[in-house]
């Protein structure tokens, strides 16, 4: 059986009678009233909080601490008196010698009989991922988005019953990942400042208490039931709370919904640029994190997305592609990139080609020339759905003109040497238009 923090830690009581110890009796720690999770990937660290009931006799107690085959940092752990604190002075935490994955902690007592605790400690190997479901309706305007976060325990310890909460963004103190543990209203209301903690009175003792009916609250009522996340802003990141409590054994993961959110308004779009698709068009879906998309009360954490679409009556499912996307900011927008597709063609075709208006140097040598150059571009939409379809054209110098005819639909320069026309085709249309490049090299382009 795997030596942990539950921990096989056994308990030495010495009498205060007594100067030196000539017995001591070895009772077993009782097992975990409750435990938390803060998972915060960048770093591979996790902050686990957990709360005992140690019973305690008046004098010198003596608690064993083990660590073996788990990757608890034992240079993170900290005890702290959930009552009685005027009573309990927690010593010191030592290491004897020749005795690896040991710690003895000595807690002087002037009181005799049950107290709550906690203990907290940094470990690794816990992490958290996020994945996500789209799907689209059958017009492609609107995707209903299915959240998803699967938590995989490698850290050697088993953690049974315990509550799960996980950091999106960036903290630059691994402090600052403690004090968001200990706060004793997660949902938003400030809590004690961290040096509050080290003192200890016997008002905190309801408060740990009703913590406790809390977590068995959670447990029994989410028994059977979709799991929700609470989400709370933190300066510049993000603490997502899994409601109720879950049990995540060494080497295993748990996949848990975070949010459901129906008919997300979402933008269907064929972009083609040649340099960067080659011949294919390449579809993407966006949307932005905001109220008018049903969204915008948090940052959404990163992930992968897999998109279906509602085909025949809508109980019969099309997968249509994934992407991965990164954490995305409130009022930010993502794109997701569904692949490359055949069921929107561009074919570009170049009709015509001259040079003119050459420039020459006092010694005769050309300094300056036009190149003319004729595109017809033919736009097929084969889908039985209207489409939006953006079409790039990149130049080799950044002193042009162009002159558009047909259906180019709207029109405008993205850069230097890039235009972009954006066409709208309903279902089966064909489209086509024209454009005629001027492009200035040398001398030319001074003059333009």
């Amino acid at each position: 059986m795997r030596a942990k923090l539950v921990l096989l830690a056994t308990i030495a009581v010495l009498l205060v009678c007594r100067p030196l110890p000539a017995k001591v009796d070895l009772v077993t720690l009782p097992k975990r009233d409750a435990v938390q999770l803060t998972i915060y990937n960048a770093a591979d660290l996790t902050l686990v909080m957990e709360t005992r009931s140690l019973t305690l006799k008046a004098g010198l107690n003596r608690l064993q601490f083990s660590w073996a085959n788990t990757l608890i940092d034992p240079t993170s752990l900290e005890m702290l008196p959930g009552a009685h604190a005027g009573d309990l002075d927690i010593v010191d935490l030592a290491f004897p010698p020749r005795m690896q994955n040991l710690g003895l902690w000595q807690v002087q007592s002037r009181f005799s009989g049950d107290v709550p605790v906690e203990i907290t400690y940094l470990t690794s190997g816990l992490t958290w991922r996020a994945f996500y479901m789209g799907t689209v309706s059958p017009d492609e305007k609107a995707m209903r988005v299915h959240g998803y976060v699967r938590v995989s325990n490698n850290s050697g310890e088993d953690y049974e019953n315990a509550k799960v909460r996980m950091i999106v963004g960036k903290i630059n103190l691994i402090d600052a990942i403690v004090n968001l543990a200990r706060r004793e209203h997660p949902y938003g209301r400030p809590g004690p400042p961290p040096g509050v903690l080290r003192k200890e009175t016997d008002a905190k003792a309801p408060r740990i208490a009703e913590e406790k009916q809390v977590f068995m609250r959670a447990a029994e009522v989410m028994e059977g039931k979709p799991k929700a996340i609470k989400k709370e802003g933190l300066s510049e990141y993000f603490l997502y709370t899994i409601e109720g409590t879950e049990t995540i054994p060494h080497g295993w993961s748990k996949r848990m919904p975070s949010f459901e959110v129906q008919e997300i308004p979402v933008t269907n779009l064929y972009k083609y640029e040649e340099e960067r698709y080659g011949e294919q068009t390449s579809r993407s879906l966006s949307f932005k994190n905001d109220k008018q998309h049903k969204l915008g009360d948090t940052p959404i954490p990163g992930g992968i997305m897999k998109v279906y679409r509602n085909v025949g009556d809508g109980t019969h499912l099309s997968y249509e592609g994934q992407s991965r996307f990164k954490y995305i900011p409130v009022e930010k927008e993502v794109e997701l990139d569904l692949g490359l597709v055949d069921t929107v063609i561009v074919k570009p075709t170049l009709m015509g080609f001259k040079t003119d208006k050459y420039r020459f140097d006092p010694k005769g040598n050309i300094s300056g020339w036009d190149e003319i150059q004729e595109y017809a571009v033919e736009v097929k939409n084969t889908r039985q759905i209207p489409i939006q379809v953006v079409i790039k054209r990149n130049f080799k110098t950044p002193s042009w003109n162009i002159l558009n005819t047909g259906d180019f639909g709207t029109y405008e320069k993205v850069d230097l040497d890039t235009v972009q026309f954006r066409l709208a085709l309903r279902a089966r249309e064909t489209k086509k238009f024209q454009y005629v490049l001027t492009a200035h090299h040398g001398e030319r382009a001074n003059e333009n």
